[in-house]
């Protein structure tokens, strides 16, 4: 069974392809800092592959890339086998990559931690070991959002939650995922017997998911609005003048006396918000508006949604 999906060399679009690759790479190195620098020196094991390895380094001293890899490539395989050719060369270059460049991290810095005591991971402080963890998870999130916005998976634990998955089919993937990154996490408990490295590793989680997701749906939130107004016409000639913006109208009618409605669907920056509210109000104090947050609007005025779906 092919481990890579077939890539149509002939109208493959270069600039997208070297784009696409050179996200996993920046990604990946962004992660090896996460991991080297910030989370392996305090012991913190955050869930996956590499979570393993910490744990494994600084049991058996065992370097953290090479065990990565070790346990990935089987992971791979085993995948492979279970649920097909899912994951693709773009996998396949993350994988690779990612224990390289904690490799050549581990060379250039070694294993001392930022902050600490001679012999000590942790500090008596723990505001400065919360502030490096904060650190780690921020830069392992901002690395995995680039991978995953390539549509690259990031292999690993999520690889055993989809294997999982096949056979109990009433837990949902994102739940057998947390369960498999929380079991590593209490084995580091198990291995370190320090009850405060799974409350930084799930923190570590926590954070990388949340700046993970801020990186791929991006930073600049919209605000999808709703006006029920008589006014209706006045309001649509404003949004179209003064915010440049363009909406749509729905058909309504009211719950109490069936009158029609004119319902007004507009998307809008932040900042046009009370632009918009200030003049609703002047105009129909007595209208209803709904304001809806838009984590990513895709469209004319906005985010063009061809460059979304190639990115």
């Amino acid at each position: 069974m092919a481990l890579f999906k077939k890539i149509d060399w002939k109208n493959i679009d270069w600039k997208e392809f070297f784009k696409t690759y050179a996200l996993i790479v920046l990604g990946t190195f962004i992660m090896s800092i996460g991991y080297v620098v910030f989370v392996s020196p305090l012991k913190l094991a955050p869930g996956g592959v590499y979570g393993i390895a910490i744990i494994l380094h600084h049991l058996f001293n065992f370097p953290i890339g090479l065990s990565g890899i070790c346990l990935d490539i089987p992971l791979l395989v085993i995948g492979t086998l279970w649920l097909g050719p899912k994951f693709g060369a773009k996998t396949i270059v993350g994988v690779i990559t990612l224990p390289a460049f904690i490799s050549l991290w581990e060379k250039i810095y070694g294993y001392e931690p930022l902050i600490s005591l001679p012999g000590q991971p942790m500090t008596p402080d723990p505001a400065a070991n919360f502030i490096v963890a904060l650190c780690g998870g921020v830069i392992i999130g901002i690395g995995l959002g680039l991978i995953f916005k390539t549509r690259a998976t990031s292999g690993g634990s999520d690889i055993i939650a989809m294997i999982i998955a096949k056979y109990v089919k009433h837990i949902p993937l994102g739940t057998l995922l947390i369960i498999v990154d929380s079991t590593i996490v209490l084995a580091a408990l198990v291995a370190f017997k320090d009850w405060t490295i799974p409350l930084y590793s799930w923190l570590i989680i926590y954070v990388t998911g949340i700046v993970m997701d801020r990186v791929i749906v991006g930073f600049h939130s919209n605000k999808v609005v709703l006006i029920v107004s008589d006014y209706y016409d006045e309001i649509r000639q404003h949004i179209f003048d003064e915010l440049d913006r363009g909406g749509t109208f729905l058909n309504g009618e009211g719950m109490y006396n069936n009158d029609e409605k004119k319902i007004i669907f507009t998307s809008i920056s932040r900042k046009q918000l009370p632009v918009l509210v200030h003049f609703v109000h002047e105009i129909d104090p007595k209208a209803f508006v709904s304001i809806l947050d838009a984590s990513e609007t895709l469209g004319n005025g906005f985010t063009s949604l061809r460059e979304k779906a190639l990115n």
